[in-house]
């Protein structure tokens, strides 16, 4: 018979009364697969720390979303913000899924085309567009989101020196009732930038307008302020027609909307608060439907949705590194995760499960990552089981920005492997190693010796 392994007595108050101000007990069962994977096999076989993406998760939400928008609306197209994960393998199946690309610089858009994205399907929005970028833009029949003056008159001018109509759209910010504002990008359609930029364009022959183009504001709970948005953006639509009887083809809402994870500081797991994408979709189609647009003459409804469709596919796997005793008393764990590949721990207090069975007794702990800086904290309390050296564990919707953030620091970054849709699992990143680094570096001819 094994000898059961040995569990330290720990005493314990119990709470009867409200919650404290870090929520309910967070009561898990633990996380040992990922769509039938098993999170053993998984960190044996490609090392942890892990990010794992879903295949199944990603197709299955991009198609709940484009159903909660076509449903309600007769002309809508995603595309991919590739800012929010630019692996090429998750923008293909995005790309398969039939959502364009939404790229905010020169590198994004180069990646865009590397992944056989056609130039007329690439929307390029960001405030830091060289000349170079625009021309090759213009060339490739790309759609360039203006979004300050200096890029209007480069855009003429490059547009004039190749003789073609660029196509271009105008970004525009708003109140919407949510402050502080989004206010540094593009222009503003209350003080009358908007309509500024609007007759220099329409005055312009090197110009076609195609369409407006919002983005409010990011982790976005309140479905009501993109119902602001899209009624302005309908009634400058309205207006070009009016003026100029030019038809504006396209409303582009951006992106921004919640995913499930828990902002910190929130009373409430993300998943109790933050908005389902169906009322999204019904705040912003019923704005468009209900604004003066001729019923035959609806635009097409672009969305540049990132996180909300690709967090929840993400997850990263670590192991416990040790367990110690803070000065206060209080639990600590460090695992091999740090804040360098997950920046989003940052914002939010991430789900984080055991991925092996564990006892009833928990207590408060705070997670460290491996990390020499004080700033490195996963969770600063979580409730969860005695956890031993070796351990691992799931970090939950992961999937946004912290493969695009994330940074090479002290640690190396690790693998990331897709689970396709037949539980087989590919590398579609491959871990860093010391070559990597040594790659880019030169060294001096009179630094290459020394004698200690």
């Amino acid at each position: 018979m094994d000898k059961k392994r040995y569990e330290r007595p720990l005493i314990k108050k119990l709470e009867s009364n409200m919650p404290n101000k870090f929520g309910t007990r967070t009561e898990y069962t633990p996380k040992t697969h990922i769509d039938d994977v098993a999170v053993s096999e998984l960190a044996e076989k490609y090392g942890s720390p892990l990010f794992v993406i879903s295949e199944k998760t990603l197709r299955a939400t991009i198609k709940k979303a484009r159903n909660a928008f076509e449903s309600r609306y007769p002309k809508v197209q995603f595309a991919w913000s590739y800012k929010t994960n630019y692996l090429d393998a998750v923008c293909k199946i995005f790309h398969q899924e039939g959502s364009w690309a939404e790229v905010v610089s020169g590198f994004e858009y180069d990646k865009a085309l590397h992944n056989g994205v056609d130039g007329s399907k690439i929307l390029f929005n960001g405030p830091d567009k060289t000349d170079a970028d625009l021309k090759k833009a213009i060339t490739n029949n790309s759609i360039l989101h203006i979004d300050h003056l200096d890029e209007f008159y480069a855009i003429k001018e490059i547009a004039g020196e190749l003789k073609v109509n660029a196509k271009v759209a105008v970004r525009v910010n708003m109140d919407t009732g949510i402050y502080p504002m989004w206010d540094r990008f593009g222009f503003n359609f209350e003080n009358g930038q908007a309509w500024d930029v609007l007759n220099r364009i329409m005055r312009s022959d090197v110009m076609n307008l195609v369409g407006l183009h919002s983005h409010i504001g990011t982790f976005m709970l309140s479905p009501n302020a993109y119902a602001v948005a899209a009624k302005k953006l309908a009634e400058l639509a309205i207006g070009v027609k009016e003026k100029y009887n030019h038809e504006v083809n396209y409303i582009d809402m951006g992106g921004g909307f919640a995913s499930n994870n828990t902002l910190k500081g929130a009373y409430l797991p993300g998943q109790d608060i933050s908005p389902s994408i169906d009322e999204f979709a019904e705040a912003i189609t019923s704005a468009l439907i209900s604004s003066n647009f001729e019923p035959n003459k609806l635009p097409l409804l672009i969305l540049e949705t990132g996180r909300a469709l690709v967090d929840d596919a993400g997850y990263l796997v670590g192991s416990v590194i040790s367990n110690k005793r803070l000065s206060d008393g209080r639990r600590s764990t460090i695992l091999d995760i740090g804040v360098n590949i997950l920046f989003t721990s940052f914002w939010y207090d991430h789900k984080i499960t055991p991925a092996q069975p564990f006892t009833k007794y928990t207590e408060d702990t705070v997670l460290y990552g491996p990390l020499c800086m004080n700033i490195d904290i996963i969770r600063n309390n979580i409730d969860l089981p005695l956890l031993n050296k070796g351990d691992k564990v799931v970090v939950h919707s992961v999937g946004a920005y912290n493969m695009t953030q994330w940074m090479q620091f002290i640690t190396l970054r690790p693998k990331v492997v897709l689970i396709d849709l037949e539980g087989n699992t590919h590398i579609i990143r491959e871990n860093e190693s010391l070559q990597t680094l040594l790659e880019l570096e030169r060294i001096p001819e009179h630094l290459q010796e020394f004698d200690l």
